[in-house]
């Protein structure tokens, strides 16, 4: 079972900045042999949700409200570490991300920008995917939404 832990970025200390930064390049960068800017400009405003074992950061994502990156409530960066895949802490990672969506943002819809070979895994966990395929980072995406137990109350 994780640790978890929600900042925004101003809530960050270095180390975990440090920390969050390394995992996503060893993934992302490294063992995808995919060379892309990760330092996007974009996790200032991003909600950020780290996954700990044993005090090690092995599963990360991060949040966007509604309009800071899609028009919508979104989810990005959701990487584990290699060697705790077999612990399906993707599971954990993306759960509590939902769920710091609907304790943060008055949203219902969540969309995510999701690698093709992952769609099942996505499925798993009620999203949907909508549209063609597309290259991002020469690596094929879907586009994917989910709606929340979340009702919206406002009118």
């Amino acid at each position: 079972m994780l640790i978890i832990k929600t900042k925004y970025f101003n809530e960050l200390s270095t180390k975990e900045l440090y920390d969050l930064l390394k995992l996503r390049s060893e993934v992302f960068v490294v063992e995808q042999d995919c060379v892309y800017q990760d330092i996007d400009g974009k996790d200032e405003k991003a909600l950020h949700v780290l996954g700990y074992k044993n005090e090690t950061l092995v599963a990360y994502t991060r949040i966007f409200k509604a309009g800071d990156y899609f028009k919508q409530t979104s989810i990005g960066r959701v990487v584990v570490s290699k060697n705790e895949r077999h612990y399906k802490y993707g599971y954990e990672i993306m759960k509590a991300s939902i769920k710091a969506i609907e304790d943060n943002f008055e949203e219902n819809i969540i969309i995510i920008s999701a690698q093709t070979y992952l769609k099942k895994f996505y499925n798993n966990l009620g999203f949907v995917e909508t549209g063609k395929e597309y290259l991002e980072d020469g690596i094929p995406h879907k586009k994917m939404i989910k709606k929340t137990n979340l009702i919206n109350l406002s009118i």
